[in-house]
């Protein structure tokens, strides 16, 4: 992506400061990364998309979690080190700070169904190991509460001795969990760095369903969580899966029929009742004391008798167009001026629904030079957008998404920029993009309104080694920046 910044607009100086953990690790020469693969890390599930609102962990799992030795007493024994409480999956760094939220329903659960279990590990920029060590938490833990060390076992259920060497992606770690330990859990996996004071600390949340049987013969198999609105029309089906795929005989449909069948908590029960009535082999609702299951107007669990053959449960949503959702650009001026190839471009969306917005403008060569997103509620909303770019004609598109995820609008306007450009050309704003950095990337440090660009090879190499936690080659910022970048 190109852009322009003029260098007679740079800043005269950036003042910055580094938390202790930063200092200390950035001093030592820190470039190690990596997360657990398998079973996901956390951190990695929000990659893939498949965790929500998880900060920056969904750029940089390999970063999550880093922070000093030991645990759960500190290296050494020594209390104050090791992972903070309520800290442990951020490592105390604020970026990854939403990774810290707990409860029993905010992160993805993986399903477990074999004790002995192979754990991975992706190395983004391996260190010698010490060791790899495997916690889970206490049978009588809290998934409401932040983690602690107090909720896991004080004792590692595995270890892998490092040999102080390189470890190795893929590499599989053989282990078995503890007997007893069934449903949700949080596996802490633990890579104790050898050359430094360091250890990434990756919590794996799972659903163990190994020797799960409840009296009576039932198993879960899955849960219907009421989450979304449902309109009249809308379908739910209980997709049925056994162990050859899914299991047409006792999937189960649901249509809307009134908006007050629509409410969460109501098609959760009318599907849970549904499925009763249609399978003796499954039951959906809470098992009470004496093991009965009834539906409730809220979440039902799913469970199923062996000779069903089912082992677990989806639920779907077909959902209809909301066909009189809309949404519009209003108050967007024909013209903007820019000062020095930056201006704030203003302007004001109207909905009628809540809606996820995302607006981006984009230059004559379809390079995007400004991006907004925001949630909004029903009515007028003001957009503020800040762009770098060059004088021209530019297309400004708003595209919103209902809150429910069911429909989607999109207008596009264009808009001219005028005033003054730029002067230097770069790539990308730091660190956007930064896994492609190679020698000749040139980039816009937006902490000191610099340009830099990276070095030939091999120092082109060192461009890509950054961290919050180990910024040694940031640009213009880091202690070695001029090893891996010159200043344009």
């Amino acid at each position: 992506m190109k852009n322009n910044f003029n260098k007679s607009g740079a800043l005269a100086g950036c003042a910055s400061s580094l938390v202790l953990l930063s200092a200390v690790l950035t001093s030592q020469g820190v470039f190690a990364h990596g997360y657990l693969e398998v079973p996901p890390s956390r951190a990695f599930l929000c990659q893939k998309g498949e965790n929500k609102n998880c900060g920056g962990a969904q750029y940089e799992p390999q970063s999550t979690g880093e922070t000093f030795q030991g645990f759960p007493n500190g290296a050494g024994g020594a209390p104050l080190q090791g992972p903070i409480d309520g800290k442990i999956a951020s490592g105390g760094n604020s970026l990854f700070s939403a990774l810290d939220a707990q409860s029993a329903t905010r992160w993805q659960l993986t399903e477990i169904r074999d004790r002995d279990i192979a754990f991975q590990w992706k190395y983004i920029a391996p260190h010698p190991a010490t060791k790899h060590e495997y916690f889970i938490t206490r049978d009588d833990w809290k998934p409401n509460e932040p983690l602690k060390r107090a909720s896991f076992d004080s004792a590692p259920f595995c270890t892998i001795d490092g040999g102080h060497q390189l470890p190795v992606s893929g590499a599989k770690h053989n282990c078995v969990i503890p007997d007893g330990k069934t449903g949700h859990h949080v596996i802490l996996a633990v890579w104790t760095v050898g050359d430094t004071d360091a250890a990434f600390y990756n919590p794996a949340d799972v659903n163990i369903l190994v020797e799960a049987a409840l009296p009576g013969g039932w198993s879960p198999v899955g849960s219907i969580a009421p989450s979304t609105q449902l309109l009249v029309g809308d379908k739910v089906k209980a997709r049925a899966f056994s162990a050859s795929g899914e299991n047409a005989e006792y999937s189960v449909q649901i249509s809307i029929d009134n908006a007050e069948e629509g409410k969460p908590e109501n098609w959760s029960f009318k599907l849970a009742d549904a499925i009763n009535k249609a399978h003796p082999l499954i039951r959906a609702g809470i098992r009470d004391d004496e093991g009965n299951i009834t539906p409730i107007k809220g979440t039902n669990k799913l469970y199923a008798q062996k000779e069903s053959g089912v082992t677990r449960y989806e639920v779907q949503l077909d959902m209809q167009e909301d066909t009189a959702a809309s949404m519009k650009i209003s108050s967007l001026q024909p013209e903007y001026v820019l000062d020095k190839g930056r201006v704030s471009l203003t302007f004001t969306a109207q909905t009628n629904r809540k809606m996820n917005l995302e607006a981006t403008l984009f230059d004559e060569k379809n390079k995007p030079v400004g991006v907004e997103t925001q949630s909004v509620a029903e009515g007028s909303t003001g957009l503020n957008m800040d762009v770098r770019s060059a004088p021209g004609v530019h297309t400004l598109t708003l595209v919103g998404t209902t809150e429910d995820g069911r429909t989607t609008r999109q207008e596009t306007q264009e808009v001219t920029l005028t005033g003054e450009g730029a002067g230097i050309e770069y790539d990308f704003v730091f660190p956007e993009g930064i896994s492609g950095y190679t020698a000749g990337t040139k980039v816009l440090q937006p902490k000191t309104d610099e340009v830099f660009e990276c070095k030939p090879f091999p120092a082109s190499g060192y461009c890509k080694q950054y961290s919050p936690t180990a910024n040694g080659f940031e640009p213009g910022v880091g202690a070695s920046w001029q090893s891996a970048w010159d200043k344009l």
